[in-house]
């Protein structure tokens, strides 16, 4: 089943459960497809609704930390339960230690000496591991590596 079908069946099924929060994450997420359907004139496939979703749980990661500065449990954690949501459609993610080998591997095959290479390898990172590793975290390990 590809991921537009399981966002419909998803839909329809929190619809008939009255449970409101999945229901209006699912429609956020059907909401953004349809977007970026209209704006690129494509259909979107699994790895676009994917990335989509990627960006919308940093965003709401992002909005999560202000609101906890800020004292706003509430709205922190409406935000948390969101994200829970938008998780269950992405695959596994990588832990720190994949990503690491990954990073490696990338470096060995790009044969990167430092810093200055670290566009190349990242462009390389960022088609293999989009949507199974958070890029920031991705960015990080690379600096390490090159610096090392």
């Amino acid at each position: 089943m590809n991921l537009k079908t399981r966002l419909s069946e998803d839909m329809k099924t929190a619809m008939r459960a009255k449970d409101s929060v999945t229901l209006s994450t699912v429609r956020l997420i059907n909401a953004a497809v349809k977007q970026f359907e209209v704006d690129e004139r494509a259909e979107a496939d699994d790895a676009k609704i994917a990335a989509i979703i990627a960006k919308m749980i940093k965003q709401r990661k992002d909005s999560a930390k202000i609101y906890t500065d800020a004292g706003r449990s509430d709205l922190a954690d409406k935000e948390n339960a969101e994200i829970e949501v938008l998780s269950r459609y992405l695959p596994e993610m990588l832990s720190a230690d994949e990503i690491a080998a990954a990073v490696q591997q990338a470096v060995a095959e790009t044969g990167a000496a430092g810093m200055a290479d670290m566009g190349k390898v990242m462009g390389l990172l960022k088609t293999r591991l989009a949507g199974q590793a958070d890029m920031g975290e991705v960015n990080r390990i690379l600096k390490a590596a090159l610096t090392a």
